[in-house]
C-alpha cells in the first residue's frame, strides 16, 4: 500500500497566535517565530494556573492587565 501524502495545512489556532511556528534543530534547540515574551503574555492571559488560583496578589495583577487591555 502507498503511504498517504502529508498535507501542508496549518492547524487551527487562536487568532493571537496566527503565524506561530516552532522548530527543533539538530542540536535540540527550540526556535520560534514569536518572541518568548509574547508567548508568555498570551499564556498568562488565557491559561489558568492551578498553583496560583488561591493567591490574592495574582488576581490584582490580572485585574490591572484587563484594565490595560480595555483601553
Amino acid at each position: 500500500m502507498a503511504k498517504k501524502s502529508k498535507k501542508d495545512e496549518n492547524p487551527k489556532v487562536n487568532p493571537d497566535l496566527e503565524g506561530f511556528k516552532m522548530k527543533i534543530n539538530s542540536f535540540g534547540e527550540i526556535s520560534s517565530s514569536f518572541p518568548i515574551d509574547k508567548i508568555n503574555e498570551f499564556l498568562n492571559r488565557n491559561v489558568d494556573d492551578k498553583k496560583l488560583r488561591d493567591r490574592d496578589d495574582i488576581e490584582d495583577v490580572k485585574k490591572s492587565k484587563k484594565k490595560k487591555d480595555e483601553k
